[in-house]
């Protein structure tokens, strides 16, 4: 049963996130907090850096880790691997099935003024729940165990700070997330 769920809840996130990975993100913090248990608020932050830092998008990555957590506690490895098929595909498939539609009326619509008019109000909807993410991924971030994590906004600045001097602004993004695990990773021993 928790496969068929794992289907059903990330198929609804991939219906509903329109605007990519980022906008998955509102999506799965509301399945953060919901009674399944297959990951939390603090895993849900940590995947997103770490889906920020690695192939793929965040959506598909998280799919495929609640489903591995959630098969894994259910039947072992095997279920863990399965669980994250089943989440990830649950999460890609409304997306195919509106790319085939889309693809076969496209002629179609594409001058039609209210299809024009939906995206037009599609946008600034997509914009806010990115938004929205980004706030809940500030304030977990800057703020945890109930205070202000004071060395994380440290780091923030700095990092953001060197980023504008002239020879480092042109580093390779790789080099700002090794600098800031370094530098969490010195600062936590």
């Amino acid at each position: 049963m928790t496969f068929l769920y794992l289907f059903y809840e990330f198929f609804k996130i991939g219906l509903f996130a329109v605007g990519g990975g980022p906008a998955t993100i509102p999506f799965l913090y509301d399945l953060a907090a919901s009674d399944y248990g297959w990951f939390n608020q603090k895993q849900l932050a940590d995947m997103i850096a770490i889906s920020e830092s690695t192939p793929g998008p965040i959506g598909v990555n998280m799919a495929t880790y609640a489903g591995f957590n959630a098969g894994y506690k259910e039947l072992g490895m095997g279920g863990g691997i399965l669980g994250g098929i089943i989440a990830t595909t649950g999460l890609v498939v409304p997306a195919i099935i509106v790319i085939v539609i889309i693809a076969k009326f496209l002629k179609s619509f594409s001058d039609n003024k209210y299809v024009k008019s939906a995206f037009y109000g599609i946008r600034p909807t997509v914009a806010a729940l990115v938004l929205s993410a980004v706030y809940g991924i500030i304030a977990q971030t800057f703020y945890q165990d109930g205070a202000f994590a004071y060395e994380v906004i440290i780091i923030a600045l700095i990092v953001f700070a060197l980023m504008f001097i002239k020879k480092l602004k042109n580093l390779h993004p790789a080099f700002w997330l090794v600098l800031g695990a370094v530098a969490g990773i010195v600062l936590k021993l």
